[in-house]
């Protein structure tokens, strides 16, 4: 079960947070609240979660105060120049940059930020680690880029852009 953490303070909407470190806010709790109630049935026998506290903070709500490993390699990816944007913001100041990030042929890379094949190379690393735990049912609570790419790993497909949103899980079997 992967579950991508709750609203930090500060970053309502869409906003690029990426390495950043805020806290998880009221209604990121409460989004976590109302998952918790919807995987309810969910069998788990290891929780982990990205070090950041946006994300351990929503695995404590989510499992009620479970015991959480931390997986640094979770991490979201480092927006480079765009950590803390809006995409408002970063189309107005980058469009052509924009653009590209839009077009998933392109091969974009974020200014300054951290290169996508070391991104995805970290996650498979925390992924294989995860692994080799032998836990038969595992919940992950991390951030869209990482369950983007776990989901990528272990199905062959790419979730559509939007997914996961805020407080959401997406479930493999």
């Amino acid at each position: 079960v992967l579950v991508r953490h709750g609203e930090p303070e500060g970053a309502a909407g869409e906003r690029l947070v990426g390495s950043g470190d805020p806290v998880l806010s009221a209604a990121g709790r409460e989004q976590m609240r109302q998952a918790r109630a919807a995987l309810a049935s969910q069998v788990v026998d290891l929780v982990v979660a990205s070090p950041v506290r946006r994300a351990f903070q929503s695995a404590a709500v989510l499992t009620g105060g479970a015991t959480v490993r931390l997986e640094p390699d979770f991490r979201e990816i480092h927006f480079g120049r765009w950590e803390g944007r809006s995409v408002a913001e970063i189309e107005s100041a980058d469009p052509v940059l924009f653009q590209q990030w839009r077009d998933p042929d392109s091969g974009f890379e974020y200014p300054g930020g951290e290169l996508r094949a070391a991104f995805r190379a970290r996650v498979h690393r925390g992924l294989e680690r995860v692994s080799a735990s032998g836990a038969g049912g595992v919940l992950v609570v991390a951030h869209r880029g990482v369950i983007r790419e776990i989901v990528l790993a272990l199905t062959g497909e790419r979730p559509v852009a939007e997914v996961p949103a805020l407080g959401e899980a997406v479930v493999l079997t």
